[in-house]
C-alpha cells in the first residue's frame, strides 16, 4: 500500500516589496531589508515530505564525464578572453556590471559582432534602447555582422520566444534589471523580477548550451543592484571599471567558475569604440625629455598583470590656516600616512604647512600598498624641488615606523620595468632574482630611501652611471 505524504495547512507571510515568503511573521524582510512589508497571505502552502523520484541521468564516475562540452570558445576580444579564462564556455552565464557610461553596451556589442559566425549566431537583446539606437552604435564601432541578430524587448516571454526563433549560440541581454516577467507582480528591477528573469535565462542557457552575457546595473556604492542571489546563480561575475573622463577601462574577474579571478583586461575607450590594450603602461606615463620634481614611477599589479604607473605630487605655500590635501587616483588615507612618515621618520617638516596635491597619470587607481614608496619619494622630491632620475622605479610598502616592507611579485614587477627600459629600482631588501642589466638598490627604511635620492649637485648621478 502506497504511503501518502501527510499535509497540513499553515499560515504564510509574504513581503509586498520583493515577494519573499516565510512561514512566520517578521517585522523586517530578510531579503530586501524593508521594514513592515511582511503580510499574512491566509492559507499557506502545505508542508510536504519529498519522496525519492526518478533521476534525469545516472551518476557515473567523474573520470568518465565528457569535458569537451565545457571547452571555451574565443569571444574575438583578446583582453576579455584573458579575464574569462580563455573564452566563453557553452551554457555559461556571465554578469558584467559597471557604472552608467563606462562602456558596457559598447564592449558587449563589439563582442557580439566578433563572436557571430555562420555556425554561431548571436542574439543581442536591448531592453534600454531602441533597435535603431543600437544600430547607430554598431555603425560607429563597425559591429555589423549578418549573423548578429538584434531585438528590442522588455518582456521575458518575448525574449524566450526570440531564443526559439533564432537559436543563438550567444545571447547578450542589456540589461537584466530592465526585463520583467508578466507572471509576477512588481516593476522591472525589483527583487522578485530580477530573480525570475535571471533564473529563466540561466535555465535556457544550460538546456541549449548557449552562452549568455548579462549587463547588470550597480548602486551608488558600486555594488551590483538587485538580490545577492543573482551573483550566486551566474557562473562568472565581471566588474567593468573606469573613470568616464579617462580612456582607460578595466575588466576584473570577481567570480569565475571556469578560471582564475586574478586576471584583469585593459581597454581603451575612444570615438570609434573600445579596443583591448595588450601593453597599457604607455597610458600611465608622461613622456618628457628632462625629469621634473615631484614625479616617481612605480609598478603596480592588476591581478597578475604588472603595470608601470606614474605618481605626481605638487606642494605650494598655503594661503589658508588649514592646508589643502587633494588626491586623484590615490587613497587619501595612505597619502596622509606617507606625509606623517616623511615628517616624523624622514625629518621633512616643510610639508605640514603647505598645500599638497597628489595624482596618478592616465586615470589609473593605485590602491595597493606597494605604491607607498613611490608616493613618499614623489612627495619628498616635490618638497625639495629635486627631480628623481627618469629611469628609476620605486616599489615597496612603507610602515608607520618608516620601514620598507616586502610586497608580492617583486621579480615580476622588475621584469616589466626592465622591459620598458628602466635601469634603476628602489626595492625592499631581498628582492630575489634581478633582471640582467638592471641596478637594484635595496632600502630597509625611509632613511635609506631618502639617502639614495640625488642631491641638487648630483641630480643626474644615477642615470649617468
Amino acid at each position: 500500500m502506497a504511503t501518502r505524504a501527510k499535509t497540513r495547512e499553515r499560515p504564510s507571510y509574504r513581503c509586498t516589496e520583493c515577494g519573499y515568503t516565510t512561514a512566520k511573521w517578521l517585522g523586517r524582510c530578510p531579503e530586501c531589508q524593508t521594514w513592515g512589508t511582511v503580510e499574512e497571505q491566509g492559507g499557506g502552502p502545505a508542508v510536504r515530505t519529498t519522496a525519492a523520484g526518478p533521476v534525469s541521468s545516472a551518476a557515473v564516475p567523474i573520470g568518465q564525464v565528457d569535458s569537451r562540452t565545457a571547452t571555451a570558445r574565443s569571444t574575438g576580444v583578446t583582453e576579455l578572453d584573458r579575464v574569462l579564462g580563455g573564452g566563453l564556455v557553452p551554457g555559461a552565464v556571465v554578469l558584467l556590471a559597471g557604472e552608467p557610461g563606462v562602456g558596457k553596451s559598447t564592449l558587449l556589442l563589439d563582442v557580439a559582432a566578433k563572436a557571430a559566425g555562420s555556425d554561431h549566431r548571436t542574439l543581442y537583446v536591448t531592453a534600454e534602447e531602441s533597435a535603431s539606437q543600437v544600430r547607430l552604435r554598431a555603425d560607429r564601432i563597425h559591429a555589423i555582422n549578418d549573423h548578429l541578430y538584434l531585438a528590442a524587448e522588455t518582456d521575458l516571454a518575448a525574449v524566450l520566444g526570440h531564443l526559439d526563433a533564432v537559436k543563438p549560440s550567444l545571447l547578450v541581454l542589456d540589461s537584466v534589471q530592465t526585463v520583467a516577467s508578466p507572471e509576477l507582480d512588481g516593476a522591472p528591477g525589483g527583487m522578485a523580477q530580477v530573480r525570475e528573469v535571471a533564473g529563466a535565462l540561466i535555465r535556457a542557457s544550460k538546456e541549449r548550451g548557449m552562452a549568455t552575457l548579462l549587463v547588470g546595473h550597480v548602486t551608488k556604492d558600486g555594488a551590483i543592484a538587485g538580490p545577492r542571489l543573482l551573483e550566486h546563480l551566474v557562473d562568472v561575475v565581471l566588474s567593468f571599471e573606469g573613470d568616464r573622463h579617462a580612456r582607460l577601462r578595466l575588466v576584473r574577474g570577481v567570480k569565475n567558475r571556469y578560471g582564475a579571478t586574478d586576471e584583469v583586461g585593459c581597454f581603451e575607450l575612444h570615438d570609434e569604440g573600445i579596443t583591448g590594450l595588450a601593453d597599457p603602461s604607455g597610458l600611465f606615463l608622461t613622456r618628457r625629455d628632462e625629469p621634473v620634481p615631484g614625479t616617481c614611477l612605480t609598478v603596480t599589479l592588476e591581478g597578475k598583470r604588472p603595470l608601470v604607473a606614474e605618481v605626481q605630487a605638487l606642494t605650494v605655500d598655503s594661503q589658508i590656516p588649514s592646508p589643502r590635501r587633494t588626491t586623484s587616483g590615490l587613497e587619501t588615507s595612505r597619502v596622509s600616512m606617507m606625509l606623517a612618515v616623511l615628517e616624523q621618520r624622514g625629518r621633512i617638516s616643510a610639508l605640514g604647512k603647505r598645500d599638497i596635491y597628489t595624482a596618478t597619470v592616465g586615470g589609473v587607481k593605485l590602491t595597493e600598498p606597494a605604491a607607498d614608496l613611490a608616493v613618499a619619494l614623489a612627495l619628498a622630491s616635490a618638497a625639495s624641488d629635486v627631480p628623481l632620475p627618469k629611469n628609476l622605479v620605486a616599489i615597496g610598502e612603507v610602515g608607520l615606523a618608516g620601514e620598507v616592507r616586502r610586497v608580492t611579485g617583486v621579480q615580476r614587477r622588475l621584469a616589466e620595468a626592465h622591459r620598458l627600459g628602466f635601469t634603476h629600482a628602489l626595492v625592499p631588501t631581498d628582492p630575489g632574482k634581478v633582471p640582467a642589466g638592471m641596478k637594484v638598490i635595496e632600502v630597509a627604511d625611509m632613511g635609506d630611501a631618502l639617502r639614495a635620492l640625488p642631491r641638487r649637485s648630483r641630480a643626474r648621478a644615477p642615470q649617468d652611471e
